[in-house]
């Protein structure tokens, strides 16, 4: 059993809860996750079964799109509703649509976050929620990620209350925060704030509509069809650039050539798919680093054909 198990992630569970979970249900070992969600979000996470396990790293590298909530009026220590609170200060001026679309369109575009202290990036050689849980504050590295657009969820034209709460939908690049960027949404708007909800909506090229349950998983190795809804390796690399080859080229791939970059890919950044006229990738390549003109194998996904 082999290929891409879109898995609708629930609330309450680790990804790694997630990988357990799918390894007594399907009782098999070789299964990884592309990506890890807060145990408090949910929605599209791939799961890579067999083989396919070679390709996570693509769809953790692939954009993501969200529809999140944030929420004004007070801050927490996790950036998300399971947080305790940090920073509180009621809204007494109404807000307008037109100053909410304003900020979001302020946000759009390369941005830079500071990662929350609870969160897995690592210092030092530890997770941020590792000093974080220890109750000690240690200087974040800021990254760059790129919103590429964000949208709000909310027909209302005048928003008003203690806690102002509306919801955005988000399409933005790896190693984006959501929590941080509902946060930053209420600076922007004078106020504390938090996300006090997320869904994950697609993942690379995989959507909600993709997605089963556990339970729709477990009904199905019940019914042994689990391998009808299993999505092939392509699934995980549709968003990346292809380079399509004979099959005499074929023969050199599963061994590892290096190939002349095709007219068409010469100005492409990163991993390249190699596939065949069917459009079976065979391969991940990338430029030679040393060799202009010239792309090297970073990894052979299939050798036999």
């Amino acid at each position: 059993m082999e290929g891409i198990l879109p898995l609708f992630k629930p609330r309450g569970m680790t990804s790694h809860d997630c990988v357990f979970r799918l390894r007594k249900i399907l009782r098999m070992k070789k299964i990884g996750h592309t990506g890890t969600l807060d145990p408090d979000v949910t929605g599209v996470l791939p799961i890579c079964l067999g083989r396919a396990t070679k390709v996570a790293e693509y769809i953790t590298e692939s954009g993501k799109a969200y529809e999140g909530e944030v929420t004004l009026g007070f801050s927490t220590t996790t950036e998300d509703a399971s947080g305790e609170v940090v920073e509180k200060q009621d809204v007494t001026m109404p807000i307008t649509r037109k100053k909410i679309e304003s900020v979001l369109k302020s946000l759009t575009g390369e941005i830079t976050q500071t990662p929350p202290m609870f969160s897995a990036v690592k210092v030092n050689g530890k997770r941020l929620y590792e000093y974080a849980r220890q109750g000690i504050e240690v200087e974040r590295p800021s990254r760059k990620v790129h919103i590429y657009s964000i949208e709000l969820l909310d027909d209302r034209e005048i928003l008003n209350g203690e806690n102002i709460t509306f919801r955005f939908r988000v399409a933005c690049s790896k190693g984006t925060y959501i929590r941080t960027l509902a946060v930053m949404i209420g600076s922007a708007l004078g106020y504390p704030a938090h996300m006090s909800e997320l869904i994950r909506i697609k993942s690379a090229s995989l959507t909600l509509d993709d997605c089963l349950t556990f339970e729709e998983i477990e009904e199905r190795m019940e019914q042994r069809t689990i391998a009808d809804v299993l999505l092939p390796m392509e699934a995980a690399l549709s968003h990346l650039p292809k380079f399509q080859i004979s099959d005499k080229v074929a023969e050199k791939v599963k061994n590892g050539a290096v190939l002349t970059i095709p007219d068409h890919l010469l100005d492409t950044k990163g991993p390249i798919a190699v596939e065949t006229n069917e459009g079976r990738v065979l391969a991940i390549y990338e430029h030679h680093p040393r060799k202009p003109g010239l792309m090297k194998p970073v990894k052979v996904l299939r050798n036999d054909q």
